[in-house]
């Protein structure tokens, strides 16, 4: 469904992402882990056409997405993004969050943007706040809300940049739960996560970086129960003394 061929990325002189190489194919969940600053968040970006990659490719089923002529808000409802910090529009009720990219980017009529933005409220348990702006939530809520929203875009592939550094820890369960539901329902999910027993529980496949490099990729069992490479080893070591 999406290949990253040799894609890199630079800010100036400061090198982000070096040549990386991979694929989510249907269905996939996959973890992308690492330490702060090693890319990963860069890498989604890319993907998401949110930054401009320096060199290589994005394929979309089997499209190149990456030159001057894609329609990005159109991939974009394809390629559905979870933001770290929620980016849900403040002067607007949580049912209009999920309503109006459906009217303005999938030309919806309302009437069947509301009915499936409360399918999918409901599908995450924020049916009841359907009313409320997000200064009045709390921000697992606000995370929730957002995860609707991009599923209301009914996206084949969901992107998710760390979707619970934000959050207290008492709240990190409950959008965590969420994304186990998606991943059981076949939702294909690319997720930037700290949260270890998550990317080995749920992964199909987790990708480790390190300074803006794939140091090592492989099934969940692979990664977590036998690392190839020190760094990896190193990395995860620090997660198992916490």
């Amino acid at each position: 469904m999406l290949e990253i061929r040799h894609l890199s990325k630079s800010f100036g002189s400061h090198e982000v992402l070096r040549d990386i190489d991979f694929t989510v194919n249907k269905g996939d969940v996959t973890s992308i882990i690492g330490s702060s600053g090693s890319g990963k968040s860069t890498l989604l970006r890319c993907i998401n056409l949110l930054e401009t990659p320096t060199s290589g490719e994005i394929l979309y089923h089997g499209q190149s997405v990456t030159g001057p002529k894609v329609n990005a808000p159109e991939y974009r409802s394809h390629v559905g993004m979870v933001f770290q910090s929620f980016n849900l529009f403040n002067n607007m009720t949580v049912l209009e969050n999920c309503v109006v990219g459906q009217v303005k980017v999938l030309k919806k009529d309302r009437e069947t943007a509301r009915k499936n933005a409360m399918q999918y409220l409901e599908q995450v348990g924020m049916a009841p706040y359907i009313n409320a702006k997000p200064r009045q939530i709390s921000g697992g809520q606000k995370q929730r809300v957002a995860i609707a929203r991009a599923l209301a875009m009914e996206p084949e592939v969901l992107l998710f940049d760390e979707p619970t550094s934000a959050l207290d820890p008492e709240m990190v369960g409950e959008v965590l739960s969420v994304m186990q539901d998606l991943a059981r329902a076949g939702m294909t999910m690319l997720v930037v996560t700290h949260e270890m027993a998550f990317a080995r529980d749920v992964s199909s496949h987790v990708v480790y970086m390190n300074q803006g490099i794939i140091c090592e990729e492989g099934t969940p069992e692979q990664i977590f129960g036998d690392p190839q490479r020190q760094e990896t080893k190193d990395f995860l070591s620090r997660f198992r003394k916490n």
